[in-house]
């Protein structure tokens, strides 16, 4: 994960203490029409280096940008996972089968099998951060 620069995400949430009031009272005064929040004293939004700030991301180089648009899934899962889920849909896999093809590596592990790991828990991390309705 430090190899990819993603060691940062991988480790949000680990040491902060989340308060559900206060990110409540956020939403509430937040305007998606303006990006901006509207509190009391006037209006903020969240800068890129805010997120630098708070989450220690790495905000130089490449952004990684585009979609995968594929008309077999099955191909992209074996060209970047080196296996293929019994249960695909489209895009989407199962997480759990994630959990249960890609253990955490050891000493012994080889570098593929440190980069699939750390493939497959980078979508685990997208999918338990950035779409936690679970669809």
């Amino acid at each position: 994960m430090r190899e990819v620069g993603f060691w940062h995400v991988a480790t949000i949430g680990r040491w902060c203490k989340l308060e559900p009031k206060v990110i409540s009272a956020l939403i509430k005064r937040w305007r998606p029409e303006t990006h901006t929040f509207y509190l009391l004293c006037e209006e903020c939004t969240i800068t890129l280096e805010d997120v630098q700030l708070q989450l220690g991301l790495p905000v130089n180089g490449y952004a990684v940008t585009g979609s995968a648009q594929s008309p077999d899934w099955r191909v992209v899962c074996y060209e970047l996972l080196g296996t293929i889920p019994d249960n695909i849909n489209g895009g989407q896999i199962e997480m759990g089968w994630l959990q249960d093809t890609f253990p955490e590596p050891d000493n012994d592990s080889t570098k593929l099998e440190r980069i699939r790991y750390d493939r497959a828990y980078i979508l685990e991390m997208i999918r338990g951060y950035l779409m936690l309705d679970l669809s």
